[in-house]
């Protein structure tokens, strides 16, 4: 075959209208992003732990747009004052304070956190929040995050599911294969597609950021 100008440009408007295309329909893949412990705080909490008027210091964005790591941390202790320092402070500040731990966090720390949607705290686990300026005691507000997957509205109608859905999905790329059961789907234009485990969940099976599971058509 004889390779000229205009077939040279033919392969490239191919190349690049591949590259261009939107994922298939059939690809169920979901990239994951593991949580570790951390901490949202309300304003009044941020005041009263940092000082009057302080602001967050954001130190790294995280995946989903707005979010951001926080080069602040905080020391949180149980009820039994068994305690773990150095936990970061996620923002933008929130509404109300929360603490995210795993299992193996709450077996230190002697607490007993339900597994909740982020945001639903009634009737959580108490937790002690202490910062440089002072302390903050959450009656209730320390959880363990249930797996979610963050999903725009495009990911929503191509995965054929809606906001408040539980879908299933496989583990394949770990060292544990497995299968994870009612797992969240949240669907908002604030989000892109990722979904959410905790260290627990990620060191079970092997996975690190960017591992990918695959939905369970039923």
């Amino acid at each position: 075959m004889e390779i000229n100008a205009q077939s040279i440009e033919a392969i490239v408007k191919k190349i690049v209208s591949e590259m261009e295309a939107p994922a298939s329909s059939n690809d169920l893949t979901i990239p994951v992003g593991i949580s570790n412990r951390h901490i949202h705080l309300s304003r009044e909490d941020l005041d009263t732990l940092f000082g009057a008027g302080y602001e967050l210091t954001p130190m790294k964005d995280l995946s989903q747009p707005g979010q951001y790591a926080c080069k602040e941390v905080c020391t949180i202790i149980g009820p039994s004052m068994r305690s773990i320092e150095n936990v970061r402070i996620l923002g933008p500040i929130r509404k109300q304070s929360q603490v995210e731990i795993s299992v193996t966090d709450s077996f230190v720390l002697k607490v007993k956190p339900p597994v909740r949607e982020s945001g639903k705290l009634a009737g959580s686990a108490p937790v002690t929040i202490v910062g440089p300026k002072g302390i903050v005691t959450l009656k209730e507000g320390c959880i363990i995050a249930n797996r979610h997957i963050h999903m725009s509205p495009a990911d929503g109608a191509r995965f054929g599911v809606k906001d408040g859905d539980y879908i299933d999905v496989d583990a394949m790329d770990g060292t544990k294969r497995t299968r994870w059961f009612d797992v969240q789907v949240r669907v908002s234009d604030k989000f892109c597609l990722e979904m959410h485990v905790d260290t627990d969940d990620a060191n079970a099976v092997g996975y690190k950021n960017g591992s990918k599971v695959t939905m369970v058509k039923n």
